[in-house]
């Protein structure tokens, strides 16, 4: 059996950026639209009036300031409230695989490796962009690495169980290297058009490098252990799928996009994912005092400080539980990867670290790590 390694992480953000600001400008002109439109009904009482939002209320609710987003002018419409993208040729690469393409090459020049050292694409995400073939397999081709690839989807936590997916096969010496890979074009799943959440995502691609620890460059993060949780709950849920067409579902239905009860999967999460850490660190002989850093799935500040407390006993500092869904929003399975990328060049050798992640299902994938 061999010892495991995060040798190294890589980053695509989009080209485009929306702010609280030009969001609400835009859904509150879409909501007043609407009430237009159907000023009668709710004149009768039959329907009920669209409210405004309000940049306060996003940052009050979320924490988030801004996202990225590869297509803002659809989004920005108020007669559209959905990214405007254009079909690709089958003859052209995919805007999943894409993006995929260019996260995977970021880890490798990190790394200072080449599709010939990896053996393995694992595509981890929330939302697939087709069924068939495998987003894996065109970013895995379109890489050239020699192997094998494969799409798996946990929702938010598809990175953290994609990576205990590669870690299991490098240990076991099934393959010298997997690139872990989470492509997260969260904008096209979203209800824009709905107050309650038009401001929770943003679109990115994070990839991971996992190798054997003799292979990995100096200063990669061992991996101590991986741990996996899930038990269902239809709090967040897409009933989008290959069936709705033969269910005759209007694609505009609200549970053909992304739905959640958001009280209840804070009461219900937050608890689940502390006790989660906090049981995966005792396993390895530690306690939350012995973490320098924990890079926890970025969906809801509140959320996040919540969990922190619950582990140390106090609130947490940056330092501590780095925070990038101001700049990102909830990127889905990318979130704690963007944190643990832009946040554990500081750490010295022998300080250890939690990757976390968190969502439906639910699901909660963690990931300790040692810098070497």
């Amino acid at each position: 059996m061999h010892r495991v390694a995060i040798s190294s992480t890589g980053l695509f953000v989009p080209p485009e950026v929306i702010t609280n600001e030009e969001l609400v400008a835009a859904y509150n002109r879409y909501a007043r639209l609407e009430n237009e439109k159907h000023a009668a009904e709710i004149a009768a009482g039959t329907r009920a009036a669209l409210t405004d939002s309000s940049v306060e209320f996003i940052e009050k609710a979320s924490g988030i300031q801004r996202r990225y987003v590869m297509e803002r002018s659809g989004v920005l419409d108020p007669e559209r409230m959905r990214p405007r993208f254009t079909p690709r040729p089958n003859t052209e690469i995919s805007m999943m695989a894409e993006i995929g393409v260019k996260a995977c090459q970021d880890a490798l020049a990190a790394a200072g490796k080449t599709a010939a050292d990896v053996d393995g694409v694992i595509c981890a995400a929330a939302n697939m962009q087709r069924s068939y073939p495998a987003m894996g397999v065109e970013i895995q081709t379109a890489l050239g690495v020699q192997g094998y690839a494969f799409d798996m989807n946990v929702a938010c936590s598809s990175a953290t169980f994609g990576i205990e997916m590669a870690v299991n096969a490098v240990r076991t010496g099934s393959a010298r290297a997997i690139l872990v890979v989470n492509p997260e074009i969260t904008s096209a799943h979203l209800a824009w058009m709905d107050r309650d959440c038009h401001f929770i995502f943003g679109d990115v691609c994070t990839a991971v490098l996992v190798e054997r620890l003799d292979l990995a460059p100096v200063g990669a993060f061992e991996v101590l252990g991986t741990r996996l949780l899930s038990t269902f709950s239809n709090a967040i849920r897409n009933n989008a799928g290959f069936m709705s067409r033969a269910e005759d579902r209007n694609p505009d239905d609200r549970d053909q996009l992304f739905c959640q009860e958001g009280r209840k999967v804070f009461k219900e999460v937050c608890p689940m994912a502390a006790e989660h850490i906090a049981g995966h660190l005792a396993s390895l002989s530690l306690t939350p005092g012995d973490v320098r850093r924990f890079w926890l799935h970025q969906a809801n500040l509140s959320m996040n400080q919540f969990i922190s407390r619950k582990l140390l006993g106090r609130d947490a500092t940056v330092e501590e539980a780095p925070v990038i869904l101001d700049e990102f929003a909830n990127t889905a399975s990318a979130g704690s990867i963007i944190a643990f990328h832009r946040h554990h060049a500081d750490i010295e050798a022998g300080q250890v670290g939690v990757i976390c992640s968190f969502g439906a299902g639910y699901s909660i994938g963690s990931v300790v790590v040692k810098k070497t």
